[in-house]
């Protein structure tokens, strides 16, 4: 475990330069945008106005530095096998007593699941800093400060914590994609995304000539679209339509309830084929890595 937690460390004093900048650039960027300008409206501004704003505010700040984080963690994890050979102290890593299974774990439970989640909690402090300045321009601090601030913290994080939960389950239904890729870009480096691609393509091509159906690129719709039900699940009735503060309130409300029953409604989604043969795939992509690890220089090469 403490070879774990050291690989883990690795991470953050390798990329906690790039981190900090990929929170602090957007952060910047929205403050300026909230804290500058004026804020004109020719009637008087609805009362409902200061709550919609800081909750629109605090979960779009969360989401996205969350979306940030993800995205910059599929393009990090596509050289993630190959990332220490530019210098060779790949060399010096094959020397460790570091298993080829905790080689590869680490990095990617840091860079697709913590880094994200992170991401969202940093965000979601963030947003309410956000949503302090720009509802004070618009309404006044008081205004701001009269808000419903338990309703609203535990609904949003209720929301937050529901889209983090899903991450892990998302992350099982896309495995036999990004393991894919990560083989590929390890044996045959940056034109690994490429082969890839082109592999999908004339897959889907010669499934069509010969089955009538490019199920080869259904299967791989079919596995993005599941790993976004597991994000957030649309359920029966299309859910309920904010139109005012009112809305807003009895929503946050109901936001812990559904939660729970919106996450269980992803685990059911679990037990499904489709999943079975994804995680067939990527552990064998995965046996692949360890054994193109465990082949050391002469096979990284």
């Amino acid at each position: 475990m403490s070879r774990f937690q050291t690989l883990l460390l690795r991470e953050w004093l390798q990329h906690k330069f790039a981190w900090s900048l990929m929170v602090l650039i957007p952060l910047t960027l929205g403050l300026m945008l909230t804290g500058v300008g004026e804020v004109q409206f020719d009637d008087t501004p609805p009362i409902e106005l200061p709550m919609l704003v800081t909750l629109a505010t605090v979960a779009g700040t969360s989401i996205s530095l969350g979306v940030i984080a993800a995205i910059a963690a599929l393009i990090t994890i596509t050289g993630l096998a190959r990332r220490d050979h530019a210098d060779r102290s790949h060399e010096f890593w094959l020397s460790m007593p570091i298993g080829h299974a905790s080689a590869f774990a680490a990095p990617l439970l840091v860079h697709l699941l913590i880094v994200p989640v992170a991401a969202m909690a940093i965000g979601w402090l963030a947003g309410l800093v956000l949503s302090m300045v720009l509802t004070s321009r618009i309404a006044g601090f008081g205004a701001w400060l009269s808000l419903p601030w338990g309703t609203i913290v535990v609904g949003t994080l209720s929301v937050i914590g529901r889209i983090a939960a899903g991450l892990p389950l998302a992350l099982l239904w896309l495995s036999p994609l990004i393991l894919s890729v990560v083989l590929l870009c390890a044996w045959f480096r940056r034109w690994g995304l490429v082969i890839f691609a082109v592999a999908l393509l004339a897959a889907a091509l010669a499934a069509t000539q010969v089955f009538g159906s490019p199920w080869p690129a259904e299967t791989v719709a079919a596995i993005v679209r599941q790993a976004g039900l597991a994000l957030v699940t649309p359920e029966d009735g299309g859910g309920m339509v904010v139109h005012n503060g009112e809305d807003a309130m009895a929503a946050l409300a109901m936001a812990p309830s559904w939660a729970a029953q919106n996450f269980g409604l992803a685990l059911t989604r679990l037990v499904s084929p489709l999943l079975l043969g994804g995680l067939i795939v990527a552990a064998g992509c995965f046996v692949a890595l360890m054994d193109w690890r465990r082949r050391g220089v002469g096979g990284a090469a």
